[in-house]
């Protein structure tokens, strides 16, 4: 799962753990209040219930204020992709071809180049299993394409795949084992799937994020492994995530803002006794508690200590996805799957595609 470095900024914070950067983005603005932000752009687009926003993180300012790594994100958000709804998921495809294209554009990746395709994450564990699952239905091509004239290529790409599993299955780096088959095949762009984590609960397998800025395993529950990008590698990596699962930290702070804001509203209303809870707002906020308290009174608990008295033994650390996660995880792979068949192989039309996955 996906991190970059100075995101534990956004945990210090504002107590939220995120890999969109559409959300890092949002948290910022919410809790800072600028409009826009320094070293940061950012576009969106909408269209029949599907909304694409991209954001370029253009330095390094704009980098420690996002912690996400310079470089571009696309997020394709539609709800419909939770609702089994086939047009939808359809159009989600096109899109995220189109997308996928975009950042080949963006990388200077030729027609003729040939694609390794990582299916990152744990087959044996539902939500980690979004990268093997991507992999079941790829036009893999690359071996038949090996000896065939160009004539007889028809547009297709070469195209090889690897679900490399994870360091506790194999006892070997993700990363070593992708920058080993790199440079025996010769690849010239690696394309990552991965599950991530999302701040919100909605945009679970409803949600789509492309980057160029690589990725790292395991990072987004905690484990820190060797970085798969353009630094290890030497060739373009572009990222395919799809959040999967909720961190359990950042669902309790999100419930705290909204009792402080409820708390706010009823003191304004003059209604000082319907919150129960006796909590700082300042601590809420993530700021420094106030002073001590006069003589008698019991002093608010402040954000941390809320949080590690409710997910104690397990802080920071508890994850959370929903109970049918297995439908959503085949539905939203054959997504990914019908837009990298789309993207790579400009001589397979759209219907033969979602002919073959349905």
């Amino acid at each position: 799962m996906e991190k970059f470095n100075s995101e534990d900024l956004l945990f210090t914070k504002y107590h939220i753990r995120t890999d969109l950067a559409l959300e890092s983005h949002q948290a910022v603005i919410e809790q800072e209040g600028p409009p826009e932000l320094p070293g940061v752009t950012v576009h969106t687009e909408e269209e029949e219930g599907i909304t694409l926003t991209r954001i370029a993180v253009e330095n390094d300012l704009g980098a420690r204020l996002m912690g996400k790594a310079p470089g571009n994100y696309s997020t394709i958000q539609a709800d419909g992709l939770r609702e089994h709804n086939r047009d939808v998921h359809e159009k989600t495809a096109q899109l995220l071809a189109k997308e996928i294209e975009w950042f080949f554009e963006q990388s200077e990746v030729s027609a003729e180049d040939t694609v390794l395709v990582v299916g990152l994450g744990n087959w044996n564990a539902t939500p980690d299993s979004l990268g093997p699952k991507v992999l079941e239905n790829l036009m893999v091509t690359r071996h038949l394409l090996e000896m065939s004239p160009p004539e007889l290529r028809r547009g297709l790409r070469p195209v090889a795949a690897l679900a490399p599993g994870v360091l506790g299955l194999t006892g070997i780096e993700t990363g070593e084992i992708i920058l080993g088959v790199v440079e025996r095949i010769g690849a010239k762009v690696v394309i990552c799937i991965d599950a991530l984590a999302s701040r919100s609960v909605d945009r679970l397998c409803s949600t789509i994020q492309l980057s160029d800025t690589g990725i790292h395993p395991g990072a987004g529950v905690g484990n820190r492994r060797l970085a798969i990008n353009r630094e290890t590698l030497g060739i373009p990596v572009i990222a395919i995530g799809v959040p999967t699962v909720v961190h359990a930290v950042t669902i309790i702070t999100d419930a705290l803002n909204l009792m402080e804001g409820g708390q706010a509203r009823d003191q304004a209303q003059g209604q000082p006794g319907r919150t129960q809870f006796k909590i700082d707002p300042q601590a809420l906020l993530g700021k420094e508690p106030p002073s001590a308290p006069p003589a008698g009174q019991q002093p608010p608990l402040d954000r941390r200590q809320l949080l590690g008295q409710v997910l104690d033994p397990y802080f920071g650390s508890m994850i959370v996805t929903p109970k049918e996660i297995d439908l959503l995880i085949d539905e939203v792979a054959d997504v990914v799957t019908g837009a990298l068949n789309i993207a790579f192989h400009e001589g397979v039309s759209y219907d033969e595609v979602f002919k073959y996955l349905s």
